[in-house]
């Protein structure tokens, strides 16, 4: 098997590889991806440092018309980038191809963006004198993302960043190199000079690390687990260097008796299992109220046992593996926590064998929770969810804000007026009414409150609040 290298200050470079596998099927290795070290973190900063001073000074028609090369060649290459995708991660093939168009939209939007850089043109309170607020590039920016979206999540951060004139250091996920790697591919071909964009995979603690201990990196920007963000922070500060954090959640689903049985049960179903309950938006929290309650835990039951559990490549697969053993271990061991806090398993909690090797396991459905246990306060980050029962909305409300997380909540319901009400008091950073609690447009701002993000929010406008710095400039007349 050829080995995909890292991407240097424009070379191919590494001979160290580590291989790839299908969560569908452990039999099947992917490909091989290089293993950067220190050293290669080095030279990829000083790379990246090098190349800031070209770059941030470059025409905008040139940043435009790269991006959106960018954009189409990921959308004409949309079913084999969600192949890849679906073979890599375990997302389902059209979870996959639609996380694909996201990144080639993502794309499209910051080509236009590199078009509208504006400042403003404002008097000074002194006569005679002129103001100009504009903004400028960072330097050399440090990017590292997750496994969960391989192919929007790069794109959201490593778009914005190009198109605003910043130089790039990007450190992939190691569980999920292939999408990462594809779309450095096609950046670095579509005219990046060299040094631009720089491509170190491996493991965290020797790759993140090493970016973390560099003066040179003049931001990060991180998604994953809160403990690791908590390290980003504080490695960040101690180089008084800006950093930007997307962490945790658990976000409720508050389903109200005036709600929709039918939307409610959509809602939730897509919140909580799809893409393997692997989404820092997932709804792991179901409250509902007691009035719909008992019909509404029969109608969701009822609903998981439609849903297919299998190959992530296989036509009709609702749900595809858990990305890896560590985390399907993770998930039965919070199974068990919840057996033994006291909540039943109304359905679920099996592994699965299929027609391949793999790690597939049945979404499994708690009830008789309290927003007290482990499973309705921490993480799990699989295709597991808990109801909560609760009096009236006013409870719901409360429960919905006692957490430490701050990401994404929602709420089934057909009145105004509740809807209204928890638009403004949820204590999220999105709010979904009616809709499911994952899934946003790639043109607005994405972030959380709390525990679960901190900095300035990520995609559309809002990006340029991170990736650039403002710089006020006086003029005598």
């Amino acid at each position: 098997m050829t080995i995909h290298q890292n991407l240097i200050g424009g070379e191919w470079t590494g001979s160290k590889a580590s291989e790839n596998i299908n969560p569908s099927n452990t039999k099947e290795v992917v490909g091989l991806y290089a293993s950067a070290d220190a050293a290669d973190v080095a030279d990829a900063i000083s790379a990246a440092k090098a190349a800031f001073p070209a770059w941030s000074r470059s025409g905008i028609w040139e940043r435009h018309v790269i991006l959106k090369k960018v954009g189409d060649e990921i959308m004409a290459r949309k079913d084999e980038l969600g192949a890849l995708l679906a073979r890599e991660e375990g997302k389902t093939l059209p979870e996959a191809i639609g996380e694909t168009i996201r990144a080639s939209q993502i794309f499209e939007f910051f080509a236009g963006e590199a078009l509208r850089l504006a400042g403003e043109t404002i008097p000074s309170v002194r006569p005679n004198i002129g103001v100009e607020v504009t903004r400028e590039a960072l330097g050399v920016i440090g990017i590292i993302t997750p496994w969960n979206f391989p192919v929007a999540i790069p794109a959201w951060k490593i778009a914005p960043a190009l198109c605003y004139g910043n130089t790039v250091v990007f450190k992939p996920a190691d569980l999920v190199p292939g999408c990462s790697w594809a779309i450095v591919d096609i950046l670095h071909r579509a005219g990046l000079p060299k040094g631009v964009l720089n491509l170190v995979m491996g493991k965290g603690s020797v790759v993140g690390q090493a970016m973390l201990e560099s003066p040179d990196i003049a931001a990060i920007t991180f998604t994953g687990s809160t403990g690791t963000g908590r390290r980003v922070a504080a490695a960040s500060i101690e180089h008084n260097r800006k950093f930007q954090l997307e962490m945790g959640g658990k976000n409720p689903m508050v389903v109200l008796d005036d709600a929709d049985l039918g939307v409610a049960v959509e809602a939730a179903a897509n919140s909580a299992f799809f893409s393997t309950g692997q989404r820092c938006t997932a709804s792991s929290r179901l409250i509902v109220t007691e009035g719909i309650h008992d019909k509404f835990v029969d109608a969701l039951t009822e609903r998981l046992k439609t849903l297919t559990v299998d190959d992530a490549m296989k036509p009709g697969t609702h749900i595809g593996p858990v990305v890896d053993e560590r985390q399907l271990k993770t998930d039965t061991d919070y199974i068990d926590i919840g057996r033994k806090e006291g909540a039943k398993l109304a359905f679920g909690g099996e592994v699965l064998e299929r027609e391949t090797p793999g790690f597939y396991l049945q979404p499994t459905l708690f009830t008789e929770a309290t927003n007290q246990m482990r499973i309705s306060r921490e993480e799990i980050f699989g295709p597991v969810a808990s109801v909560i029962r609760v009096k009236d909305y006013e409870e719901a409300l409360s429960v919905a804000n006692d957490t430490p997380f701050g990401l994404s909540a929602g709420i089934a319901t057909t009145s105004l007026k509740h809807a209204t009400h928890f638009k403004r008091n949820a204590e999220a950073g999105m709010v979904m009414v009616n809709l499911p609690t994952a899934g946003v447009d790639f043109h607005v701002p994405f972030g959380g409150r709390k525990g679960s993000s901190y900095g300035p929010r990520e995609q559309g406008r809002y990006a340029a609040e991170f990736f650039t710095v403002v710089k006020t400039a006086y003029t005598l007349a």
